[in-house]
């Protein structure tokens, strides 16, 4: 995964989730005969210039008439292109070296980037049962593996219904047990990047704790608050990120050195949510908060409203909005000569930021044909928050987190047999 950014395959994993689970007929039945259900999706994601990805994932299902289901889904993903270094943009050519050893020539005023290709397989198990009419439990293992990074992990969750099945309370956890193995080696973070540690593996593991609770208030209105803490330890730096040594006079760059993060992190959100269903059309409304220990704090402001036009189809417009402040050792240089901070790191997903997207989703079924379809189309726009001109000694640039265009395309395919 060289400097692939890893929350890349988070958000693809997510879109393609919301599919698989909002596609109409891709939830569990809980009476009826014993069924299969099958759901294909493939997801393409460009960022200009930058990442290229291509995630193709099925999942099989077998659905039982006591409303036990059991779920296997096998992901593949491709990323090929460029991620920003965390180095500084300069007023001269310059050429970098990546872990891999490919050469790279940034030109002037341009953020560096070093180009990466790395493939990705996961395998998910899932198992839903309910017992008795009030209560609903699942249970999930996870694996993935990619170049340099291993993950294996388990989950579970419990879910209560209660006044007169009007409320939902639901717990939860999961834990992770993580592999980073960077290519190359282990570099001694804040050093030149040519001195190692002499370990190839190093762990990392994510424990998380889920509490939430959903209302139906009307026969048409669901609202829900969920809460969620996670913690993070082990190695949490990122391998290849580089932070830029400058002339604290001229503001030339004299060098660079590796990045370092702290070993721990732990983060918490609160996610409220309301659902409302008209005669025909739903609409979606979330507005999600998240603070960590590092000292970022994000709001994400997210509405869907699904419209049906035929009894086969229908399409869901999707805005969402996104600001994030810095983590509190993010920086984008550090002054040539300076004592070394304890952590530092330029990458700009830990710097302050906003991101903007529009899409939509178009379901439908095919006259005399199996299944259902569904394809999602999305624009991101997504830009560090700067100054008019950062000033760097006596240089001065426009943005060091210049906006970043984004594109994905999602379909998805269902079908009961």
């Amino acid at each position: 995964m060289q400097l692939a950014p890893r929350n890349i395959r988070s958000r693809l994993g997510t879109a393609v989730c919301l599919l698989l689970a909002a596609a109409p007929g891709a939830r569990a039945q809980t009476s009826g005969p014993a069924r299969w259900q099958l759901d294909v999706a493939g997801l393409l994601y460009a960022e200009r210039n930058q990442a290229n990805v291509f995630e193709p994932q099925g999942r099989i299902t077998r659905l039982f008439a006591n409303g036990q289901s059991l779920s296997a889904t096998l992901s593949f993903d491709a990323i090929t292109g460029a991620s920003p270094t965390g180095a500084i943009p300069t007023t001269t050519v310059q050429t970098t070296t990546s872990p891999s050893g490919n050469t790279q020539t940034t030109s002037v005023d341009t953020v560096p980037t070093n180009s990466f290709k790395d493939a990705r397989g996961a395998l998910d198990l899932a198992w839903q049962k309910p017992f008795g009419r009030f209560v609903t439990t699942s249970v999930g293992t996870h694996f993935s593996r990619e170049k340099d990074y291993r993950s294996l992990g388990a989950s579970g969750k419990l879910s209560l219904q209660m006044m007169h099945r009007l409320t939902t309370i639901t717990v939860g956890g999961g834990y992770n047990s993580d592999r980073v193995f960077p290519s190359g080696g282990t570099r001694v973070p804040l050093s030149d990047g040519t001195t190692f540690t002499g370990t190839d593996s190093n762990p990392k593991d994510v424990g998380t704790v889920l509490v939430g609770v959903s209302r139906i208030l009307t026969r048409r209105w669901m609202v829900a608050l969920d809460a969620t803490q996670t913690r993070e330890h082990g190695y949490l730096t990122e391998p290849y990120k580089v932070i830029s040594l400058v002339d604290p006079e001229t503001g030339d760059p004299t060098g660079v050195l590796t990045e370092k993060r702290p070993g721990k992190r732990r983060r918490r959100d609160l996610l409220a949510s309301s659902v409302y269903h008209f005669e025909t059309d739903v609409l979606y409304a979330s507005d999600r908060f998240y603070w960590d220990d590092w000292g970022i704090r994000s709001n994400t402001m997210d509405v869907r409203y699904r419209h049906e036009l035929t009894r086969h189809r229908y399409i869901e417009p999707h805005v969402r909005y996104y600001i994030q402040s810095r983590a509190n050792f993010f920086r984008y240089h550090i002054p040539n000569g300076a004592s070394l901070p304890e952590f530092a790191s330029a990458d700009s997903r830990l710097g302050p930021r906003q991101s903007a997207t529009v899409g939509g989703t178009f379901g439908f079924r095919l006259r005399n044909r199996p299944g259902e379809w569904a394809i999602r189309a999305e624009g991101i726009v997504q830009w560090g928050i700067a100054h008019p001109r950062e000033a760097i000694g006596n240089q001065r640039f426009t943005n060091l987190s210049p906006p970043v265009g984004i594109g994905s395309v999602t379909a998805l395919y269902t079908l009961k047999f």
